[in-house]
C-alpha cells in the first residue's frame, strides 16, 4: 500500500510548476475552442516528465486541435485517467477556475509518474477543451474514448471552506427555436401580418403554464435573440435560444416533447410556423458511484480538508456523459474560505492566492491517492465496477 506521505512527496516535487501553469492558463484566458497556448504548456509539461503525449489529440471529430493525451503505459493492468479543463469565459477570464483545477489534474498525473514502481497499469492525463461550450468530453464519450477506462477523474474548483465528494449534475439540451409569420405595417394594415415574436412570447408564456407540472430537477430557461427592429412593424421573425435540464437524459425526450408541443401550439395560433436546432450538443447527468464517492471522501479528510456534504444537482457539465461509459467522479475543492459562486471575477482571482495553490496540491493528493487505491486493489475496483453497473441500471 502506498502511505498518504509517498503520494505527498510526489506531489510537492513538481507542485512549483503547477502554480506556475496556474498563472499562465490565467494570464492566456483562452476561450473555448482556441485554447492553444494553454494546450500546448500543459501537454509540454507532461511530455518533459516522460509521458507519450497526442497532441492534437481527437483533432479531425473535435474539429479544432487543442485536446491532448498524455499516457504513461506502465506494465499490464487497469487503466485511469485524470480530466484537464483549461478554456475560460468570456469577458471575466477563469471565472469557473479551470485555470487552478486543469493544473490539478496534470499534478496528479506527474505524482503517479514518480510513483511508476508503485502500480501496474496505464496512467493517462486528457485535455479536455471547451467544457463551456460543446464540451469536448461529449463526443470524446460518444466515440469511446473512455470506454476501456477503470475510472475517469477531475475536480472542479470550488468555495466556502468544505470540499465535496463529488459534483452531482443535470442533463441539458439547448435549442435555438426560430418562429416565421409575416411583415405587416402595424397601424395601416397589420391584419395582413402573423407576428413571430407574438408566436414566441406565447411559447415562454405555455411553457411556463406547464411549470406546475414539472418535476423538481426540470429546469427551464430561455432568452430572446431577436423579435423585430421597429415598433412600427408586424415582425415576421423571432429567435429564441432556450434550454432545459433533468435529473436523467432519459426524461429529456419527454421534456423536449413538452417544449416542442408549446411551441408548435403557439405557432399555430398565430398562423406562424417554428423550427428547433441544436444549439449545443446534450450534456449527461451524472451516474454517481457510491464506492468511489466514500473513498473520496476519505482521501479528502486524510489530506486535511474539511468534507461537505454532496450538494443537489444544481448546472451541468459534460463529465456527465464521460460518467456513462465509465467509473468516474468529479470531487468539488474549496480554493478559498469564502464563499464565492462560480463564473464570477472573485473565484477567478481567488485562483492566484496561496490558500488556493495549497488545496491545488491536497487535490492532487487525493486524486492520485484515488487512482492508486483502483490501479492496486481488485476488490475495490471490483466494488467500484459492481456500483457503477448498478447506477447505470437505475438510470435506465
Amino acid at each position: 500500500m502506498v502511505q498518504p506521505s509517498e503520494i505527498q512527496a510526489a506531489v510537492r516535487a513538481d507542485a512549483e510548476d503547477a502554480r506556475q501553469l496556474v498563472r499562465q492558463l490565467f494570464d492566456y484566458a483562452e476561450l473555448p475552442y482556441h485554447e492553444e497556448q494553454s494546450s500546448a504548456a500543459m501537454a509540454k509539461l507532461l511530455e518533459q516528465a516522460g509521458f507519450e503525449v497526442e497532441y492534437p489529440f481527437f483533432q479531425e471529430k473535435l474539429g479544432y486541435g487543442t485536446a491532448y493525451r498524455a499516457t504513461l503505459k506502465n506494465g499490464e493492468g487497469p487503466k485511469v485517467a485524470f480530466l484537464a479543463e483549461y478554456d475560460a469565459l468570456p469577458v471575466i477570464g477563469h471565472g469557473c477556475g479551470h485555470n487552478l483545477h486543469g493544473p490539478l489534474s496534470v499534478l496528479a498525473g506527474l505524482a503517479m509518474m514518480r510513483l511508476k514502481d508503485r502500480f501496474s497499469g496505464t496512467v493517462q492525463v486528457i485535455g479536455t477543451p471547451a467544457e463551456e461550450e460543446n464540451g469536448a468530453k461529449i463526443p470524446m464519450a460518444s466515440d469511446g474514448v473512455f470506454d476501456d477506462l477503470d475510472l475517469a477523474v477531475m475536480m472542479h474548483s470550488f468555495s466556502g471552506g468544505a470540499s465535496c465528494a463529488d459534483m452531482d449534475v443535470l442533463s441539458l439540451r439547448c435549442y435555438v427555436a426560430e418562429f416565421y409569420g409575416r411583415e405587416a405595417h402595424a397601424v395601416a394594415g397589420p391584419w395582413a401580418g402573423a407576428s413571430a415574436l407574438a408566436a414566441a412570447r406565447k411559447f415562454l408564456d405555455l411553457v411556463d403554464a406547464r411549470r406546475e407540472s414539472f418535476t423538481r430537477d426540470v429546469r427551464f430557461n430561455a432568452v430572446l435573440l431577436e423579435g423585430g427592429s421597429f415598433p412600427n412593424t408586424i415582425p415576421g421573425y423571432a429567435k429564441i435560444r432556450l434550454e432545459f435540464r433533468t435529473d436523467s437524459r432519459g426524461k429529456l425526450a419527454e421534456m423536449d416533447r413538452i417544449v416542442r408541443r408549446c411551441a408548435e401550439g403557439a405557432a399555430m395560433a398565430m398562423d406562424c410556423t417554428v423550427t428547433f436546432n441544436p444549439g449545443l450538443l446534450d450534456f449527461d447527468d451524472m451516474v454517481r458511484v457510491d464506492a468511489l464517492e466514500k473513498e473520496t471522501a476519505r482521501l479528502l479528510a486524510e489530506n486535511g480538508e474539511t468534507v461537505g456534504e454532496i450538494l443537489p444537482a444544481s448546472g451541468s457539465s459534460d463529465l456527465g456523459n464521460v460518467s456513462y461509459r465509465c467509473p468516474s467522479i468529479q470531487p468539488l475543492i474549496s480554493i478559498t474560505d469564502e464563499a464565492l459562486a462560480l463564473h464570477t471575477e472573485k473565484l477567478r482571482d481567488a485562483t492566484l492566492l496561496p490558500a488556493a495553490h495549497r488545496a491545488m496540491e491536497r487535490g492532487a493528493c487525493t486524486l492520485a491517492g484515488l487512482a492508486l487505491r483502483v490501479l492496486n486493489d481488485e476488490a475495490f475496483r471490483a466494488a467500484v465496477r459492481s456500483d457503477f453497473q448498478r447506477a447505470l441500471k437505475e438510470k435506465g
